[in-house]
């Protein structure tokens, strides 16, 4: 029976978990499409600073998410550094870099 419990708890903690991963495994190819992984990773440094550099500084700050959709849409500079980030709109549909925002702030 114990057995039968443990199962059933694993396969109730993948039915969570996998639709969460595919999630993420999906928004990050949507980043690549649109050039973000050209200029960001999502642990390290490249020329942009890593995504969950990026989540960590913002996270629990209110207004994050429109302050981060403002930055990818008209670009930014002097925030991780020197090198600017350039605009990426209109290039980018509104709605992709609204998905990819969220996304990134929810990375540890």
């Amino acid at each position: 029976m114990k057995a039968i419990v443990c199962i059933w708890v694993m396969m109730s903690c993948m039915l969570v978990v996998a639709p969460a991963v595919a999630a993420d495994a999906s928004v990050e190819a949507l980043a690549q499409k649109n050039g973000c992984l050209a200029c960001h990773t999502v642990k390290e440094k490249v020329i942009g600073p890593a995504l969950r550099d990026i989540a960590a500084k913002y996270r629990g700050e209110q207004g994050a998410e429109t302050k981060l959709i403002g930055r990818v849409k008209n670009g930014s500079s002097g925030v991780w550094g020197p090198v600017p980030m350039r605009a990426n709109s209109p290039q980018v549909k509104d709605e992709d870099i609204k998905i990819i925002v969220q996304w990134i702030l929810t990375l540890k």
